[in-house]
């Protein structure tokens, strides 16, 4: 990978730069770094602004402090989970919030990562560092535990049959044999018949639907005064988990609904969801970069 040239594009570009435009001082979080194309845009585009820049990600890392040099005074980078990075940082006078979701085009194509049907490796770790990876999931879970992921993260029709099938046909030793012996064995639709259980398999290992309601709990608990928060998400069970945190938030009454008449005092409102439908790609940005044809933006505005 060059040192300079940027090895992922960033998707809703123009509609994350324009999510940010009328800040005028303080700090954006970027939760999910990856190659800085995001990050770089916002410091183009607000000259008083400044960024803390965060990822799980050290190949990440290392690229974007070299492509965000020229803005160095204006940057504080962080290794770690997006869950963590806005306790972390709550001292600081926060003002936006991004966080792109997704797994970068880089990592989906670096064989060695194991997030690709063409990979060498059965591992899908973001944090390499980390213990946990497709490797276990796929060959030491237990049967049950299989359908009950790829149920519930894949929403894999055929469950049971995929649990079962790999079950009885282990070990597989790189995403690559394993897609291929779904491909031979499972239905065939508009999608690779790996895509579903991939996905599950991806957010088992990086429990990226805990992580994603851990940042909005930080969100919750931080000292946000006039915060934009933007979050992009790839696929439906985590667009649901930020449309509900958006609804709760622009909620004024918070009693349950058994009860006759208000006892919560009608002002627990947060601010105001800015998106009644999620922002999605132009026809020419998918053309351009299919990988963001999944891709929606919703935006809340905290408004202490």
């Amino acid at each position: 990978m060059s040192e300079t040239k940027p090895p992922h594009i960033p998707v809703l570009f123009h509609e994350v730069c324009e999510t940010f435009k009328d800040i005028k001082d303080g700090y954006i979080v970027d939760c999910t770094l990856g190659y800085g194309g995001h990050s770089e845009g916002i410091l183009q585009s607000n000259p008083n602004i400044k960024l803390i820049c965060n990822d799980q990600d050290d190949e990440a890392l290392e690229f974007s402090k070299k492509r965000l040099e020229p803005f160095k005074s204006r940057v504080i980078f962080n290794k770690g989970n997006f869950k963590d990075v806005i306790e972390s940082f709550k001292e600081k006078n926060i003002v936006g919030i991004l966080a792109d979701i997704g797994v970068s085009s880089l990592q989906l194509d670096k064989k060695e990562r194991g997030f690709g049907f063409e990979s060498d490796t059965l591992d899908m770790r973001m944090d390499t560092n980390q213990s946990l990876s497709a490797n276990e999931v796929v060959n030491n879970y237990s049967q049950a535990e299989l359908e009950k992921i790829f149920k519930e993260y894949g929403e894999v029709k055929e469950y049971k049959k995929v649990a079962s099938l790999i079950v009885q046909n282990r070990p597989f030793s790189s995403s690559k044999e394993l897609a291929g012996f779904l491909s031979k064995n499972m239905h065939k639709g508009k999608l690779h018949p790996a895509t579903l259980p991939f996905q599950a398999i991806r957010i088992e290992v990086n429990d990226e639907l805990g992580v994603l309601k851990e940042l909005f709990e930080s969100i919750e608990k931080a000292n946000l005064d006039d915060t934009f928060i933007a979050i992009i998400s790839f696929h439906s069970l985590e667009d649901r988990i930020v449309k509900n945190y958006f609804k709760k938030w622009s909620q004024k009454c918070i009693c349950p609904s058994y009860v006759m008449r208000c006892e919560c005092g009608n002002n627990n409102q947060k601010g105001k969801v800015l998106t009644k439908k999620p922002i999605i790609p132009t026809k020419d940005e998918i053309k351009q970069n299919p990988r963001s044809r999944s891709s929606k933006m919703r935006i809340f505005h905290w408004k202490s």
